[in-house]
C-alpha cells in the first residue's frame, strides 16, 4: 500500500485547498495521457500526482494571501 505523509506533502505550502485542486487536476492529465496513448497501467493517477508534486517535479501555483 502507498502511504503519503500529508505533513510532508503539504510542506512549504500555503493553501490545502490549492494542493487539493493542483493533485486531482494533474490526475486527470495523467489519466487523460494514459487514454490517448494506450497505456495500460495499475499506478493511480492521483498517487502518480501525489508523487510528482512530492518530487518537485511539477510546481502548484497558490492564491495570493489576500485572495484567500
Amino acid at each position: 500500500m502507498h502511504r503519503v505523509d500529508v505533513d510532508e506533502l503539504f510542506q512549504g505550502k500555503q493553501s490545502k485547498y490549492a494542493l487539493v485542486v493542483g493533485v486531482s487536476k494533474r490526475a486527470r492529465q495523467i489519466t487523460q495521457t494514459f487514454e490517448e496513448e494506450g497505456i495500460v497501467t495499475e499506478d493511480k493517477p492521483v498517487l502518480l500526482a501525489i508523487d510528482e508534486i512530492k518530487n518537485h517535479k511539477i510546481n502548484l501555483l497558490e492564491p495570493d494571501e489576500d485572495e484567500l
